[in-house]
């Protein structure tokens, strides 16, 4: 049997580096951008296959994690994640690139359907155990900014994509080694601790359906365009790419700790309850982003992170818990489908806002997105309570 820690721990790394790979790009891009001879709305939609992947490869990898093993799914992801950032390290064309890209799509489209799925499985207390591992998916999108940017500067963009490649292929070995294959469809289980009545579960539906389309693609457009809104709008304070991925690096740092504090919250209340009030964040500070600059873009950044990394924490619960073990990573399979192909979608899109009207039309274009969020969070019922102790999985 698996230490439940253990395997908790490993999958909380695979969240980390699943968010890191996947922004490496949108971090390493102003670097490479000049050294390819590409400007910044060419090379970005690059990156557009990589995350369409993302998502539509999740159906896939979240059948298999039910019907074959979710343990031999993760070992597949942190060797072919590892090996795909190796690759981009060694591309010579803006072809090549985007191949490169594609896998580390492909790769990472597994993590979210199985190991969240595994999360669930193992987790003691839901809420808790979902938040840490927001938080740790959070810090690969801090760290992927910080990281690259000091990489980049110091030992050139391509570095940026090997050395974590490496690390990552070592993670993936030890996991191999000490986690083994588990059925665990017949162990009780923190998820089953909430429930709503049949009769409102098309709420629940249409609301996560809403909110998944919604924060996702605000999601995947706010990190992948931070870095270089900052570049822009903070030439004031500093022009060193490193310095800006410190400050991108803090920015994260407030979404994790929402991460972590929305988890907590979620096993003491309903996820209505927290939903709403979070709903509320991210409209009005996108809004105030498109006309900020400096220290004041900062502070409206660090809102509208809170906002969005909060509300998915509420979404993976929200699976968590209104599924059957069996089912759970076809479940969460739907969710990132549909999340991740409106996130692969967005990369476009801001490039394409980005031109017509630069970073104040594309925010004030997601803030407008953002106002279906609330409506989402007032159609979601109220949950009924199971008391723990006759909790069963399945």
């Amino acid at each position: 049997m698996n230490s439940p820690s253990r395997v908790i721990g490993y999958v909380n790394a695979g969240h980390f580096i699943d968010h890191y790979s996947m922004l490496i790009f949108a971090a390493a891009i102003i670097v490479m951008g000049p050294a390819l001879g590409m400007a910044y709305s060419e090379l970005l939609p690059y990156a557009t296959p990589g995350f369409v992947a993302f998502g539509a490869g999740s159906l896939l990898t979240g059948w298999l994690g039910d019907r074959w093993s979710r343990r031999h799914m993760m070992v597949i992801f942190f060797a072919g994640i590892g090996l795909s950032m190796i690759a981009v390290g060694f591309v010579q064309t803006p072809l090549q690139l985007g191949a490169a890209l594609l896998a580390i799509g492909l790769f990472a489209s597994i993590y979210h359907p199985v190991g969240t799925a595994m999360i669930v499985s193992y987790a003691d207390k839901l809420g808790r155990e979902m938040g840490i591992n927001g938080v740790w998916g959070n810090l690969g999108v801090a760290s992927s900014a910080l990281v690259t940017g000091v990489i980049g500067q110091y030992l050139g963009w391509r570095w940026a994509f090997v050395i974590p490649g490496i690390v990552t292929i070592l993670i993936g070995i030890a996991f191999a080694r000490t986690v083994v294959h588990e059925d665990r469809s017949g162990f009780r289980q923190a998820a089953a601790q909430a429930r709503v009545a049949k009769a409102d579960m098309w709420r629940v539906i249409l609301a996560l359906f809403i909110v998944v389309i919604a924060i996702s693609t605000t999601f995947n457009a706010v990190t992948v365009a931070l870095p270089k809104l900052f570049a822009e709008r903070l030439a004031d304070m500093t022009a060193s790419p490193a310095l800006l991925g410190v400050i991108a690096a803090c920015v994260y740092v407030f979404g994790a700790m929402t991460q972590y504090t929305i988890g907590k919250l979620i096993d003491r209340y309903s996820l209505k309850a927290i939903s709403l009030p979070l709903s509320l964040l991210l409209a009005p500070f996108l809004y105030l982003a498109a006309t900020l600059s400096n220290l004041p873009l900062i502070l409206a950044a660090i809102g509208i992170v809170m906002g969005a990394f909060g509300q998915v924490t509420v979404n993976d619960a929200m699976v968590g818990k209104y599924t059957s073990e069996e089912w759970r990573s076809r479940a969460y399979s739907v969710r990132y489908f549909i999340g991740f192909t409106a996130a692969g979608a967005s990369v476009g899109l801001v490039a394409w806002l980005y031109e017509q009207g630069g970073f104040v039309t594309m925010l004030h274009a997601f803030a407008g997105l953002c106002l279906f969020v609330i409506a989402a969070a007032i159609i979601l019922p109220t949950e009924i309570k199971v008391p723990a102790a006759s909790a069963k999985a399945g």
